[in-house]
């Protein structure tokens, strides 16, 4: 399989385009890819193309000479609004997100969270949480790179879900410790009539009562089963699980 490289302006068959500077400095540094070279260039938006190098020094351009075929896209569409993990796993749920096809990330902070949104901001997380779903996009095969959003706090209050943009159907993730009968387990969630969900996750310490009481009034519980799952880990068994009960 010929290298991937995520250029957001190509539009056509026949044009030459030039790598962006981090695309370019991988092509030629790391890959040390020599003029001929056949190689794969995808938009981000659903465009595969293939290509080749046609210049290969400190700017790397790509003479575009057909159409590619990417991974296919599900066709539920998920947003994954998750409790920013403390550390480096974010960039971990975000790579796993992106590989198991979700359609778009928001990263939220609750009130469990061990960070804040303006220490987000400073450390310009979501820059880097961009670069990483780029990267997992080109490892796994998708032409569609899903939009990583700005990280907000979550407002356990009425109608914030509304507020913020969040598709329904909502499927918020609990543990096993939830009362029985609260939840209901992922084998039985209906594939959403509409083909878009969102899929909550929270932070290692969990919800807080005051945001499970919120969000229940616009959220359907989910439990993944007996055993508590890492919480950066915990989206990618959900997905694949929902995924696998809705035949994508």
């Amino acid at each position: 399989m010929s290298h991937r490289f995520y250029v957001p302006g190509v539009h056509a068959v026949g044009e030459t385009v030039a790598l962006p500077a981090e695309e370019a400095e991988h092509a030629a540094r790391v890959l040390r890819l020599k003029v001929g070279a056949s190689v794969g260039v995808f938009d981000g938006r659903g465009g595969e193309y293939t290509g080749v190098v046609i210049s290969a020094n400190k700017h790397v351009s790509v003479r575009i000479d057909g159409l590619g075929t990417p991974a296919a896209e599900p066709t539920v569409s998920v947003t994954l609004v998750h409790a920013v993990a403390k550390g480096d796993k974010m960039d971990e749920v975000v790579r796993d997100a992106v590989m198991m096809g979700v359609a778009a990330i928001l990263p939220i902070v609750t009130a469990r969270s061990e960070t804040s949104v303006g220490a987000l901001a400073r450390g310009r997380r979501t820059d880097r949480w961009r670069r990483v779903a780029v990267a997992s996009a080109k490892q796994c095969g998708r032409a569609v790179v899903p939009e990583v959003r700005e990280a907000c706090a979550l407002q356990p209050t009425a109608g914030w879900l509304d507020a913020v943009g969040i598709p329904a159907p909502r499927l918020l993730l609990v543990e096993p410790s939830v009362e029985a009968g609260s939840s209901v387990d992922a084998s039985r969630v209906p594939r959403p009539a509409g083909q878009t969900v969102a899929l909550l996750v929270g932070p290692e310490g969990g919800w807080a009562p005051e945001e499970t009481a919120a969000l229940a009034e616009g959220c359907q519980r989910v439990c993944l089963g007996g055993r508590t799952l890492r919480a950066d880990r915990a989206a990618l068994v959900a997905v694949a699980a929902l995924f696998a009960v809705w035949g994508e």
